[in-house]
């Protein structure tokens, strides 16, 4: 690598690591200011609101990691600019389409170390955070009841009214539907204990239903223990109550591989997915986008005006990106058009005209 090249990665990572340092700061100062509404209750002190704010600094880099990119590298972009260095840069030989590959390529770095942060350590830091804060406030897992919920598992039909921990669970109803959509039988147990693959379940009465008759014939069985055996495993359940948003992508494709065997729908986990795959080509198109107002005329607009415009337009992009998204969820568009197709489109588009000012 050149002096030359190293030197604009060196400002564009330096401005970038200050834009995030700032965006944090912000963060942790409002919702410090928020927690403060929660210190005194039982043990939760200011020391636990600052570790609880500090765990989540981790998922926060990660779900704001597009803007803060762009910012970093159209501020440094900018600075180069202001400095003269970047017109001096330009004379030396470096093209407008070789200076955008290194602020694309020193922008990349970025996002893939922030994506390896928001996959390994945010769900650890965010789970460690979460639990503190619960056990600080006299919350213990065992104790904090996660609501119930409907799952449908093949040609069975769950609900459990309780559930507790997430392995707990109570008040449970299994319907069990025949090949010819007929219920054949109904398990009902107070509760169960479930270990990733099956739901031991005591107490349980088991109303079985003959229809071969020209009335029903309901017959029932008591049994101290009932062991039923389930496709969905421990992630699933701990997904129910958290937002696609807050899930690693491992766990959203499990979710979507589920949820389409048996026949749900899945789009919002698919809308979420696709987001994340498509996430360095999203960034890749918000950086071209920028890029053409800070290499434009001169004799337009100030400096300051075109990067205020470059970054408002990238941010606005990445808005509307999230807007067609819900629109697809909504008329039951296909989520994996909807998803990628905008970014690559402002892509294409934003490079033909980089190439087109590189050539004049």
């Amino acid at each position: 690598m050149k002096i030359r090249d190293r030197y604009i990665a060196k400002t564009l990572l330096t401005h970038t690591l200050v834009v995030l340092l700032v965006w944090l700061s912000i963060y942790s100062f409002f919702n410090f200011l928020s927690e403060l509404n929660s210190v005194g209750k039982e043990g939760y002190t200011i020391l636990s609101a600052f570790k609880y704010i500090l765990l989540q600094l981790p998922e926060v880099a990660y779900s704001q990691a597009p803007p803060v990119i762009l910012l970093g590298s159209v501020i440094g972009m900018g600075h180069l600019a202001t400095t003269s260095q970047l017109l001096v840069f330009r004379v030396s030989g470096a093209s407008i389409l070789k200076i955008t590959a290194i602020v694309i390529k020193n922008a990349l770095i970025f996002v893939f170390v922030l994506i390896a942060i928001g996959e390994f350590l945010a769900p650890i830091s965010s789970n460690f955070a979460e639990s503190g804060r619960s056990n600080a406030m006299g919350n213990t897992n065992t104790s904090i009841d996660q609501g119930g919920f409907w799952i449908r598992d093949g040609d069975n039909f769950i609900n459990v009214t309780k559930n507790i921990d997430g392995k707990l669970f109570s008040g449970i109803t299994v319907i069990e539907v025949n090949s010819s959509n007929k219920i054949e039988r109904v398990i009902k147990s107070e509760n169960a204990i479930f270990d990733g693959n099956s739901l031991d379940m005591n107490g349980s009465e088991i109303f079985s239903i003959n229809d071969s008759n020209f009335f029903d014939n309901i017959s029932l069985r008591l049994r101290n223990t009932y062991n039923k055996r389930v496709s969905f495993d421990q992630d699933l359940v701990d997904s129910l109550e958290k937002e696609p948003k807050n899930l690693s992508t491992l766990t959203l494709i499990k979710q979507i591989k589920f949820y389409t065997n048996n026949k749900l729908r899945s789009g919002v986990f698919e809308i979420e997915l696709y987001e994340r795959l498509i996430k360095p080509v999203t960034l890749i198109a918000m950086i071209l986008l920028a890029m053409l107002f800070i290499f434009g005329s001169a004799r337009d607009v100030t400096l300051g005006r075109k990067i205020f415009f470059g970054v408002a337009l990238g941010l606005s992009f990445e808005m509307l990106s999230r807007v067609a998204s819900a629109m697809a969820l909504s008329f039951d568009f296909n989520t994996f058009i909807i998803a990628v197709l905008p970014s690559i489109l402002v892509m294409i588009i934003s490079l033909t005209l980089l190439i087109q000012k590189s050539m004049r």
